[in-house]
């Protein structure tokens, strides 16, 4: 198992795909084993990797993943098949927003198109179950949130910036859950339904 999650980071550093940052991945999987989460969501599978890292936490752990990408996505397959998950692991190959889910889950994981991310939480919250948590990764964005925007050159980073800070806007000013922020990897918010707002 240690092998092929090696090889997973191998591949995601010389292909120059985003997985999770060791401080916020290592998190990730602590809250799972401390809040005793069963049932995951996934936005964004990429090639796999934190949902095969989850999915090892513990055998009864069910993950749904959506992945757009289709090289991304037949990367996943092969490596949820090679680490023998593919049990624990559906794999949804469409785009999150075209997605109808009837399913709940403990644990909704957005970790997808930045740019998608409000949408994302509004569509998915109906899938969350009761004490439920929706974690979102890339909070940071590689530390360019920190940056004043005439600090960065790339247009299109620019207007994930401003949407990544939308997002944490639409978050801190919800009425219907509550967040806490962590400087933990890439930064890191966990939202909770507010008591008075379960269905």
């Amino acid at each position: 198992m240690v092998d092929e999650i090696k090889d997973m980071e191998k591949y995601a550093e010389i292909h120059h795909v985003p997985i999770m940052q060791k401080e916020g991945i290592e998190f990730l999987l602590e809250f799972i084993k401390t809040h005793n989460i069963r049932k995951i969501l996934e936005i964004g599978t990429a090639i796999g990797y934190s949902s095969s890292r989850m999915a090892l936490v513990n055998s009864n752990i069910e993950i749904t993943t959506i992945e757009r990408d289709n090289d991304r996505y037949l990367e996943a397959v092969n490596n949820i098949n090679k680490l023998g998950l593919d049990k624990q692991i559906t794999l949804i190959f469409k785009d999150a927003l075209e997605v109808n889910l009837d399913d709940k889950y403990n644990l909704i994981f957005i970790d997808a198109a930045k740019s998608q991310n409000i949408k994302f939480f509004e569509k998915y919250k109906y899938n969350l179950q009761e004490n439920g948590y929706i974690i979102t990764d890339n909070m940071h964005f590689h530390g360019m949130v920190f940056k004043e925007e005439n600090e960065i050159e790339s247009r299109n980073v620019r207007g994930l910036v401003r949407k990544i800070k939308e997002y944490k806007t639409f978050l801190e000013n919800n009425d219907e859950f509550t967040t806490k922020f962590l400087d933990l990897g890439d930064g890191i918010a966990i939202s909770k339904r507010k008591e008075n707002h379960y269905e």
